[in-house]
């Protein structure tokens, strides 16, 4: 089960996200949601859920 942990404005933004969390060993999925808008929901597994969201606010904060 994937659960969505962000959605990204850009496929720029999604990918750096996408690959700083893969980075930290993360298993993670990018699924535009709206090609006219170009938004994109970062996806993680729901087991990985809370230890994500810890490297995903430091990932935003930076």
């Amino acid at each position: 089960m994937w659960t969505v942990i962000y959605i990204a404005p850009t496929a720029k933004i999604a990918e750096s996200i996408r690959s700083r969390l893969t980075e930290e060993g993360f298993l993670v999925q990018v699924r535009p949601i709206n090609l006219s808008k170009q938004q994109f929901e970062i996806l993680v597994p729901s087991g990985e859920l809370d230890e994500v969201q810890e490297v995903l606010n430091s990932i935003l904060h930076s």
